[in-house]
């Protein structure tokens, strides 16, 4: 099972708590976490990653551990760590301001 935290306004839009688990198949990489994700929780399509391209939302930021993974290969394996549930994968609302 992977751990995936989302952030406040997912949260509330997916009516869950701050972690969710998820099954997801072999290799486990962030396409496939953010497919397992959209797929259990189908009011979150569009908001994490854009309908059209599906690339990450601007204003959204993944993370496995303290590790920025936002401009890595969606096709990439995640962390060991994160794979086995160890450690969560993050998805962060980034914030904008000046």
């Amino acid at each position: 099972m992977i751990r995936v935290i989302i952030p406040h306004h997912l949260r509330n839009l997916a009516g869950t708590g701050a972690e969710v688990t998820l099954d997801v198949a072999e290799p486990v990489t962030q396409r496939a976490v953010l497919d397992a994700l959209e797929a259990r929780y189908p009011m979150l399509r569009g908001t994490v990653r854009d309908y059209a391209t599906g690339q990450r939302r601007p204003f959204l930021r993944f993370f496995a551990g303290v590790e920025d993974l936002s401009h890595e290969s969606p096709d990439a394996p995640l962390p060991d760590a994160v794979a086995a549930g160890v450690e969560p994968y993050r998805i962060i609302g980034a914030i904008a301001g000046g």
